[in-house]
């Protein structure tokens, strides 16, 4: 079934349900995250999602995973030349 959202009139994006199983650990994890945020759960499963077709599709990492790198290996760039060596 698809739905579509509505914003002063117009259809913003339509939205399908499905349904998937998942551990009750992790739907438990899931929901804390949710409810510490003051979010739905549906939008940290889409975020989620996206974020993991995003990376699989450029095969690169995150931004805050290329910052931290980026950041360590200026910090530490004469210990990783001589680890290296």
């Amino acid at each position: 079934m698809i739905f579509h959202s509505h914003w002063r009139g117009k259809i913003v994006q339509a939205r399908e349900k499905f349904a998937t199983q998942i551990s009750s650990d992790l739907l438990a994890e899931l929901r804390n995250q949710a409810k510490e945020e003051g979010r739905q759960i549906q939008s940290l499963v889409e975020e989620a999602i996206a974020a993991l077709i995003e990376e699989r599709r450029h095969g690169k990492a995150r931004t805050h995973v290329m910052s931290a790198y980026q950041k360590s290996h200026f910090r530490f760039a004469p210990l990783y030349d001589k680890l290296a060596k």
